[in-house]
């Protein structure tokens, strides 16, 4: 669609190019608006998952496998506050890419790779606990730290190359395709039909299926272990240690539970309506649900907050500054109060 300022004329990105795109029209207030409001969200989206990476990193009580996987999660959602998020808001507002072709296609595979790695950590998060709920005996030898750090970097790398992968592809398809009507000033991928319904597979459709499917069976185990909990409580018999860590590690579960539910709640729009195409859907459409795939990146830590009591106490010592003092790494934020 054609902007005109005020006086119809046209504006254009790069008005010394004659291939520019159109740019187009804010008025100042919508657009100052715009400004304030995408800048703080993406601070407080910054802010939140630092605390997580502060917290989990420097106090050694938090230093678990599901622990290390949260820590990676937390890692993709404040480079999605720190990079992903201002640089999308500046396209959106200023309805022109500025940054050249080579930062557009890192920009891509930054925010492809982000989004990525979030649902893998999501899937190793279901793995982890549906080992520790359904084979508790066996969690601390097939769950070790070694182990889960190299799950995490596994994720990291496949996420990386897939994304390469995916923008080359798609490149070569738009050079092949739509090279006469690409106008300077923009910034996206256009991509096969076959291509949209492989990275709706891989990216999507499997590590769902997964972590459904894991959870569903977390679920139906933790509250059979809850109900036999509950007997032996009622009929007055001694209850274990273990039976304790067993109602413990469920909880844990519907907390990461809700992590992912609302993950798959924010994703599912998205990746439903983007197989129909954009010649179905309009821009603004899009625009909000690729935005509501950001936003998902600022709720985990409020669920943290919600729902784990070590959080609350960290984010305390932290923004208190008692993490300075010596030998705060040690304490007990389980206990302390």
């Amino acid at each position: 669609m054609a902007y005109e300022t005020d006086d119809h004329e046209i504006k254009y990105c790069f008005p010394a190019i004659n291939s520019s795109c159109i740019k187009g029209r804010r008025s100042s207030h919508e657009y100052n608006i715009m400004y304030v409001f995408f800048s703080l969200l993406s601070a407080w989206t910054v802010f939140l998952n630092l605390l997580v990476i502060i917290s989990i990193s420097h106090f050694k009580k938090l230093h678990t496998p599901t622990n290390l996987i949260i820590l990676s999660l937390a890692v993709a959602d404040m480079l999605v506050g720190l990079i992903v998020m201002p640089v999308d808001a500046i396209k959106l507002i200023e309805t022109c890419w500025y940054f050249g072709d080579t930062f557009c296609d890192v920009f891509m595979i930054i925010m492809g790779l982000l989004i990525s790695t979030s649902i893998c950590n999501l899937v190793l998060i279901a793995v982890d606990r549906y080992v520790a709920v359904c084979h508790p005996l066996l969690y601390p030898q097939k769950i070790t730290m070694t182990k889960t750090l190299i799950s995490i970097c596994l994720c990291w790398f496949f996420s990386s190359t897939y994304n390469i992968g995916y923008l080359v592809s798609g490149r070569y398809f738009e050079a092949s395709q739509r090279s006469d009507i690409v106008c300077y000033g923009k910034c996206y991928l256009v991509i096969s039909f076959s291509w949209t319904f492989t990275d709706l597979f891989f990216s999507f459709l499997l590590p769902c299926t997964l972590i459904i499917t894991l959870y569903l069976r977390i679920f139906y185990v933790a509250h059979q272990q809850v109900k036999v909990l509950n007997s032996l409580m009622k009929s007055g018999q001694c209850v274990t240690e273990g039976s304790v860590r067993r109602k413990s590690e469920s909880k844990a579960a519907l907390t990461l539970g809700i992590i992912v539910t609302v993950y798959l709640l924010c994703y599912i729009p998205y990746y439903i309506l983007s197989v129909t195409g954009t010649t179905v859907i309009s821009s603004a459409t899009m625009t909000f649900l690729i935005w509501t795939l950001y936003v998902n990146s600022g709720l985990n830590p409020l669920i943290y907050a919600l729902f784990y009591r070590w959080f609350k106490i960290s984010v305390k010592h932290i923004l208190t500054f008692k993490i300075f003092e010596p030998a705060s790494s040690l304490i007990d934020i389980f206990t302390d109060y």
